[in-house]
Order: C-alpha cells, then structure tokens, then sequence
C-alpha cells in the first residue's frame, strides 16, 4: 500500500467523511524543502466530515495531524488540509 492509500485509511477511520479527496501534489514541491525523489512527501485534502461540526479550524486540523501521525513520522513533509462539516462545503 503507498502513502496515498495509507493517508485514505487514516482519515476514513478516524473521521468517517462523507466528502473525501487526497491528492499527491509532490510533483509540485521537486526541489523544495522535504522534497524526496519518488515524492509521495507533499499531499493536499479536502474533507467533509461530520467530526469537524462544533470545531475551529485548529480542533480540526489537530484530528487530522493525530490520524496522520505515523505518516508524518515516517516522511511526510507537508499536509494541506481543506476541512469542514457538513453544510459547510
């Protein structure tokens, strides 16, 4: 299993989403800090999830960051997180 579907894993199990997209956007960051040859170190999401109702913005990314947390041990630079509850999106 690569990091991508490890990263889906991840967050289906911690967050069940109704909304779910991650994208390896390494490709993007070649030369940039954390910036490793075969990539799979720069990834964006996008979630809708009803965990995230009643939370700011900083709640939710620290769900996220806890159910990534081995990914981020093992390589993973960068994360960008589009997150919100339902009705929000």
């Amino acid at each position: 299993m690569n990091r991508l579907d490890r990263i889906r894993a991840a967050l289906e199990e911690a967050l069940a989403p109704e909304s779910l997209d991650v994208q390896d956007d390494s490709h993007r960051h070649i030369g940039h800090a954390g910036s490793r040859p075969g990539g799979e170190t720069h990834y964006l999401a996008r979630v809708v999830s009803a965990r995230f109702t009643g939370l700011s913005r900083v709640q939710r990314q620290r769900l996220v960051n806890e159910a990534l947390a081995a990914e981020f041990a093992g390589g993973l630079h960068a994360f960008s997180m589009e997150l919100k509850a339902p009705g929000e999106a």
